[in-house]
């Protein structure tokens, strides 16, 4: 297993210590939209996508009472529309019935909304809440084996073994690094290990 230590030592120093979101929005509804059609897709699609469609509908109320198939034509280029489009409405509709069209904090309220698994739950609770959290997407999962922080596929457990590993006040910054450094240089396919800052001390260089 990799030094956690001088990890995160590495890490803030390469890409900071300043909290931020990939995902645009202005409102907790936005970025739990958002973060639903971030499934499949990636932030920068999803982004291209929200500009628009949060000016469509602007509120919660809007979404709720949205057609199906027109939502279906304004985020078919996020994939999985379909299934997307029946979540964010039924979504909505719960948020106004039972919580008055507030985003809740607890992550088993927010769990038993549709289209919401663990992964949004955390991603609204660490960047709205700021309630320490870890977000497991591919790059965190990727990351999280390689350096040998889990050994596990399944997110969920990938999450509580970064829980019991990481300092609680690095789980959110954590979520921002760790998919940075996936993006640009501990890519799935490729990585380049040569280039990387870590190599010296990463378990999986070779």
């Amino acid at each position: 297993m990799i030094n956690v230590k001088e990890l995160l030592k590495r890490l803030d120093k390469e890409y900071g210590t300043d909290l931020f979101c990939y995902l645009e929005h202005e409102e907790a509804w936005q970025l739990l939209i958002a973060t639903i059609l971030s499934a499949q897709c990636t932030d920068a699609r999803v982004n291209m996508v929200t500009k628009d469609l949060f000016k469509k509908y602007p509120s919660v109320e809007a979404f709720a009472q949205a057609d199906l198939k027109e939502l279906e034509e304004d985020i078919h280029s996020t994939g999985f529309y379909h299934n997307k489009a029946k979540n964010i409405i039924a979504c909505c509709r719960r948020l106004i019935d039972e919580y008055g069209g507030e985003v809740p904090s607890d992550i088993d309220e927010l769990v038993t909304l549709p289209g919401v698994g663990r992964k949004t739950a955390n991603v609204i609770r660490g960047n709205i809440y700021h309630i320490p959290s870890i977000v497991v997407d591919t790059h965190v999962g990727r990351l999280a084996r390689r350096f040998g922080l889990s050994k596990n596929t399944d997110p969920e457990k990938v999450e509580y073994d970064l829980m019991k590993k990481l300092p609680k006040d690095h789980w959110i910054l954590c979520n921002i690094q760790f998919i940075a450094l996936g993006r640009s240089c501990c890519t799935a396919r490729s990585p380049k290990c040569e280039e990387c800052f870590l190599k010296d001390i990463c378990p999986s260089k070779e």
